[in-house]
């Protein structure tokens, strides 16, 4: 979706606390793909994860990194991932359920399509 209307739109993927460290909610699949961070005490340790994370979902995207007080996740209820599309005027046009349910990129794809035109 970013490679497709980062011409027209401005994408900012915000990286929050850890959804799964490894000193509370670990999952097997974190162990298996090497996931394996316990969760930032201070906002450099976060950055060092939110880089590491970058790098292994290849994004492209410019990364922002949450305050180690979680001021962007309290504010949006960000975790552990969500998508909201935020209109020129400032006002949040969508706003995507938490995931990892709720967590449906194809309708904020909708949402682009139905109001900035389709991917050129």
């Amino acid at each position: 979706m970013y490679q497709e209307y980062k011409d027209r739109v401005a994408f900012l993927f915000v990286y929050i606390r850890e959804a799964h460290p490894t000193d509370e909610w670990q999952m097997d699949s974190n162990v298996e793909e090497g996931v394996l961070y316990p969760q930032p005490k201070t906002l450099s340790e976060r950055k060092i994860v939110a880089s590491s994370c970058s790098t292994k979902l290849s994004l492209t995207m410019p990364v922002l990194v949450d305050e180690i007080d979680n001021r962007a996740d309290n504010l949006y209820a960000g975790w552990p991932e969500r998508i909201f599309i935020v209109d020129q005027r400032g006002t949040i046009a969508y706003a995507g359920r938490q995931g990892p349910w709720g967590f449906k990129p194809e309708e904020a794809r909708e949402w682009l399509e139905k109001n900035v035109g389709k991917p050129k």
